[in-house]
């Protein structure tokens, strides 16, 4: 993973403010890629999230480097109600592409497999939905790769034993439950003198987060870590415990950005944490709903495509089971190298 602060990229995110007030509007275009041409709605969980203004702002100049128009949406909480609002729009608008992380596996069905019949290619990404409703999802990484380098962390800073916690964001949350999951299969035969008390949800609010911190620590007195596996949240709990009593004697890591994370890195209330590139995941959603457009890939396992771009340098992409199409493996940001990035 390379430095990601390049002038063109950090000019895209700083227009994001103007892409973030982009309305819904008809697409009309005689572009390749059917009848909605390269129009390309992004729809993350909620708006104002650092972690999708990246990947959004990155997918911007992808989708406009290939020729696309590009436009972001979405509810300004992270709610279901909210998503199926800009779906059935963007629907009514038929627009060639919807690209959203889901903040419900099942409850936005409905509304996508309108906006399938009506033509339009649904990729989820971050954050699915059931293999039915959508067309591909873009992971980050598998499951099981994310929950094992989150527990690796946190073993390692807390000396292999004792109790943890997770902060998860909404219960729902497709992406969260899974990894969770891989979380407590890998603690059970992997660290066995590990043990997760409690899994509790900050929603995807930073208040909320900060909050539910204060109540673990409350809880759980002998409590040795916390794993936040999501943007939002470790950087609320980081908040909260590097000015509380608590600094420097409970562990925390998880998913976070670095410009989020830096003055925990730096104050030393954080060791280390993980992500992938959010950029690239936005880079590699756009050229994965560009093939399907295109009709150079329908979602099935063994079809293949072309990417440009990533920091990464990988180009070549094949689609595995149930239609998931797989970034690469997560990447540890701590006090050697958090300055190389900007995002």
């Amino acid at each position: 993973m390379t430095s990601l602060h390049s002038p063109r990229r950090l000019a895209v995110v700083a227009g994001l403010a103007v892409a973030l007030t982009v309305a819904v509007t008809g697409c009309g275009s005689d572009e390749p890629g059917g009848d909605g041409g390269y129009d390309i709605a992004f729809l993350p969980k909620n708006l104002g999230n650092p972690y999708f203004e990246a990947s959004d702002a990155a997918a911007k100049e992808a989708v406009e480097g290939f020729g696309g128009s590009f436009k972001e949406v979405g509810p300004p909480e992270a709610t279901t109600d909210g998503q199926v609002t800009y779906i059935n729009t963007l629907t009514q608008q038929s627009v060639g592409a919807i690209v959203l992380s889901a903040n419900d596996p099942s409850a936005l069905c409905d509304a996508l497999g309108e906006a399938r019949e009506a033509g339009i290619k649904v990729i989820t990404f971050d954050s699915d939905v059931d293999v039915d409703c959508r067309d591909a999802y873009v992971s980050a990484s598998s499951p099981e790769l994310i929950a094992q380098k989150q527990i690796d962390l946190i073993a390692e800073q807390i000396g292999g034993s004792g109790e943890i916690a997770v902060l998860s964001a909404t219960a729902n949350a497709t992406n969260q439950n899974s990894w969770i999951a891989e979380m407590e299969t890998y603690l059970a035969s992997d660290y066995p003198d590990v043990e997760l008390v409690e899994v509790v949800y900050g929603d995807d609010d930073d208040q909320t987060s900060y909050d539910k911190t204060e109540a673990l620590l409350s809880s759980y007195p002998d409590l040795a870590g916390i794993v936040s596996p999501t943007t939002v949240g470790i950087a609320a709990a980081a908040r909260y415990l590097s000015t509380s009593e608590f600094k420097g004697e409970v562990a925390l890591t998880g998913l976070g950005t670095p410009n989020d994370m830096r003055e925990y890195i730096t104050n030393g209330t954080v060791t280390a944490f993980a992500l992938w590139n959010p950029e690239d995941l936005g880079v590699l959603a756009s050229y994965t709903a560009k093939a399907m457009l295109d009709g150079d890939i329908t979602g099935t396992e063994g079809d293949t495509f072309s990417a440009e771009g990533l920091s990464s340098g990988v180009t070549e992409f094949t689609v595995g089971p149930d239609g998931v199409i797989t970034l690469g493996e997560p990447f540890v940001f701590d006090a050697d190298n958090i300055d190389e990035f900007n995002f």
